[in-house]
């Protein structure tokens, strides 16, 4: 398969391509194939059994990627058989599906949720992987306290996948989801995760802890330069500097 680089716009998208994409033929390169695809069709090619009226009238009038992907999630949350279909796809979107599935598991543990979504977050495709934690965020900021202490062994992980989970999932503001207000004004309870990614050799994870300092920086900026200074003083690998450099933008 021949790597494909990212489209002006989705409508720049071949349509030979749109349409192995929708019938599940291969998966996704990039985002703009991934927002362009359409759900309905690709959920009939794959799992056809779990098509309804019911559901192409809601996908139909989701707003946004996120909304059609949750509302697909709650419907195999309770269909084991299909779940278990999406879980183990050959392509990246049914995967994602699963991910919001383990969202829309009512009544379990943040521990357990959390178990259940970590081999989503260490899938090899990166949409997988940004549906693994946009699918729990909910939960982590519901329970946050709990969060940080359970995603404190996540950042000693080997895989650097599940690493990154522990900051990403945990960002300020983060991408396409609710802003965590607790984090934006006190982010202090984030240096749990934070001070242990500080030296973290993947530039995966430096993006990801950079990021997180970002997102405080623009609204507390001191808080942001007193823990960089301090990360300096502490460690003196290059790693600690890419991420003290990714994270000076709004300092």
């Amino acid at each position: 398969m021949t790597e494909r680089k990212g489209y002006p716009s989705r409508t720049a998208i071949p349509p030979h391509i749109l349409d192995r994409l929708n019938k599940g033929r291969e998966e996704t390169k990039t985002l703009s194939e991934a927002l362009a695809m359409n759900q309905s069709t690709l959920i009939r090619a794959l799992i056809p059994s779990l098509m309804s009226p019911g559901l192409q009238h809601d996908l139909r009038d989701a707003d946004g990627i996120v909304a059609r992907m949750r509302l697909i999630g709650e419907v195999l949350a309770d269909r084991p058989q299909e779940l278990g279909m999406a879980a183990t796809s050959a392509v990246d979107t049914p995967r994602g599906w699963a991910c919001f599935a383990v969202g829309a598991i009512p009544s379990i543990s943040l521990a357990e949720r959390l178990e259940m979504i970590r081999p989503f977050a260490a899938d090899k495709h990166f949409g997988v992987r940004e549906w693994a934690w946009l699918a729990v965020r909910p939960y982590i900021h519901e329970s946050l306290e709990e969060a940080f202490v359970l995603l404190q062994d996540w950042t000693q992980d080997p895989d650097e996948n599940i690493r990154r989970f522990a900051s990403e999932s945990t960002r300020p503001r983060g991408v396409w989801s609710k802003h965590i207000m607790e984090l934006r004004e006190n982010p202090t309870p984030g240096l749990v995760i934070l001070d242990k990614l500080k030296s973290d050799p993947s530039k995966y994870v430096q993006d990801s802890v950079g990021n997180w300092l970002n997102d405080v920086a623009k609204d507390r900026p001191y808080f942001v330069r007193e823990t960089l200074d301090r990360w300096l003083t502490e460690s003196d690998s290059d790693a600690t500097h890419a991420i003290v450099k990714k994270a000076s933008k709004y300092v």
